[in-house]
């Protein structure tokens, strides 16, 4: 396969029939399903992959669970009710 120029399109395009390009059509849509997150580096440097991370951030939920007694099912009014 021949290279070519980035600038120059193949002989069988055309410009006019590929329409008018939208800048950023589909970004909110490619918001809404991905969940990246950025670490910083000291916290990045203490996890060596991405199992590492999500096994450490599920032992903190259920640490914190825990600490509150709090469950999924839980509504909170056991919390509600200690505060009176």
């Amino acid at each position: 396969m021949k290279t070519t120029k980035k600038e120059e399109m193949r002989k069988e395009y055309k410009r006019e029939d590929l329409g008018r390009g939208i800048r950023g059509k589909y970004f909110e849509e490619y918001k809404k399903e991905t969940n990246l997150v950025l670490l910083s580096p000291d916290v990045a440097s203490a996890f060596p992959d991405d199992t590492s991370v999500n096994e450490a951030l599920r032992s903190l939920i259920k640490l914190a669970r825990q600490a509150t007694g709090l469950t999924k099912r839980s509504t909170g009014s056991r919390l509600a009710s200690r505060a009176r």
